[in-house]
């Protein structure tokens, strides 16, 4: 498990430290994996559009809702292999009880409702997307109950993206865990971007503790986005994370499918 280290209000950075840590992996004869999800994708939409001009030929995962799916979105993105398609849950629907977080993967749930739901979602999105579709599940709200996981499996799914976190479930070893590290969106505030130096903060922590080894080396770190709530700030920090990425030799963007393959 590849686990981000705490990030407090002290913890800041700017780009020049992005750019330290880069030369640092390169002065080690080693390249800095990242890769890129985007979630809540249902169609194509004016602001999925934008992020993906935005991305331009970068590899981008794109979670999913198979219930929700528009028909557009198939043809939309099929002239863009560098677009993966992952499963966004089902339909994107709380089932946890009143008060709780939520989450569409509950423990409360039936096991046979959940495969169902899982093996309907995969089969959905692989008859609409064919090889662009990768059977990796994205839990909506990155909640996945543990007592689910030897269910994944059983539904065709072969890798489990979320928010690393020591609590993450225990998964079954023919199942790749291919977590996310840094969230751009201040859910708690206004959905506006976290900020440069909180997003830094996170990304330089991640690599530096891949680099020391107090996170695994050789899963690559995740940044998430969601095009739906993405704002102008978002939209030029990722601008200039992709600039950064292209011009450092010890830097790369991974493929999903790569990540799965491992």
């Amino acid at each position: 498990m590849s686990v981000l280290p705490r990030v407090t209000a002290a913890m800041t950075a700017e780009w020049p430290d992005l750019v330290a840590e880069l030369d640092r992996w390169g002065e080690a004869g080693q390249v800095a994996g990242l890769w890129w999800r985007d979630d809540d994708a249902v169609a194509a939409t004016p602001a999925l559009a934008s992020l993906l001009r935005l991305a331009g030929d970068v590899s981008l995962a794109l979670a999913v809702i198979p219930a929700e799916l528009d028909p557009d979105l198939p043809g939309f993105l099929q002239s863009m292999p560098q677009v993966a398609v992952v499963q966004h849950g089902w339909r994107h629907a709380n089932h946890a009880i009143p008060g709780a977080k939520k989450s569409e993967y509950p423990a409360m749930r039936s096991a046979a409702t959940v495969v169902a739901e899982l093996m309907a979602g995969r089969e959905r999105l692989e008859a609409r997307f064919g090889p662009q579709a990768l059977p990796v599940l994205v839990p909506p709200w990155n909640r996945f109950a543990a007592e689910f996981a030897p269910l994944l499996t059983k539904a065709g799914i072969a890798g489990l993206s979320s928010m690393a976190s020591p609590a993450a479930p225990t998964l079954p070893p023919d199942i790749a865990a291919i977590d996310v590290h840094v969230d751009l969106t201040a859910w708690k505030g206004d959905r506006g971007f976290v900020g440069t130096a909180a997003a830094l903060a996170g990304l330089i922590g991640h690599l530096r503790a891949r680099r020391l080894g107090s996170a695994d080396p050789g899963k690559a770190t995740g940044i998430l986005t969601h095009h739906l709530v993405m704002d102008r700030a978002t939209a030029d920090f990722l601008d200039r994370l992709l600039m950064a990425v292209d011009r450092h030799m010890a830097a790369r963007w991974v493929p999903a499918a790569q990540l799965l393959a491992r």
